[in-house]
């Protein structure tokens, strides 16, 4: 005989469960509940990773663009344009999370902050022409498409479609950045 838990819900979960049950009961006249809660659990991972991805990229071009105060970087407006961005996928990111009940994730921390802006700072010491600044940007956007990729293709056929859509935008951000990036490099 198989185990049994006990789970514990929020009344915001335990609707949101009902209107998922309710969905399909009428859909396909039955309910997989072990199906239904791990789908719950890669629509919260995939959603989170894109929230945080997001928001250290955002983090990330603000220490960037307070580096490059007062120096004459060509550079400056395409990072500009990156901090928006990031800020467009953090906002998207908290809509989705709000419609799909999904509690906002926690930031990486105050340590990871702290160390992305020792690093950018101590990058841009050494030499802060556009070409290091774009290098620095480039492998950022190369590691964080690796991450997405793998994650959308983990999640490819599970998530819900506006989740994976956010996922598959953030991936074409990163690449369109890149091919920015590589006039300055």
């Amino acid at each position: 005989m198989g185990e049994e838990y006990i789970l514990v819900f929020s009344k915001i979960e335990k609707k949101v469960l009902m209107k998922y049950f309710w969905y399909r009961v009428k859909k396909y006249g039955y309910i997989n509940r072990e199906r239904m809660i791990i789908k719950m659990n890669e629509n919260n991972e995939l959603l989170t990773y894109i929230y945080q991805n997001a928001k250290m990229g955002e983090n990330s071009c603000t220490n960037l663009i307070k580096s490059l105060n007062g120096k004459d970087n060509k550079i400056k407006k395409v990072v500009e344009e990156e901090l928006k961005g990031y800020e467009e996928f953090v906002k998207k990111a908290l809509k989705l999370l709000k419609k799909h009940k999904i509690e906002e994730p926690k930031e990486k921390g105050v340590i990871a902050d702290f160390m992305s802006k020792m690093g950018i700072n101590m990058e841009l010491m050494k030499d802060n022409s556009d070409a290091r600044v774009a290098d620095m940007l480039t492998k950022g956007f190369t590691m964080g498409n690796v991450d997405i990729q793998k994650k959308i293709d983990r999640f490819e056929k599970e998530v819900d479609k506006d989740i994976l859509k956010l996922a598959k935008d953030l991936l074409e951000f990163g690449k369109k950045e890149i091919e920015v990036l590589k006039e300055y490099l």
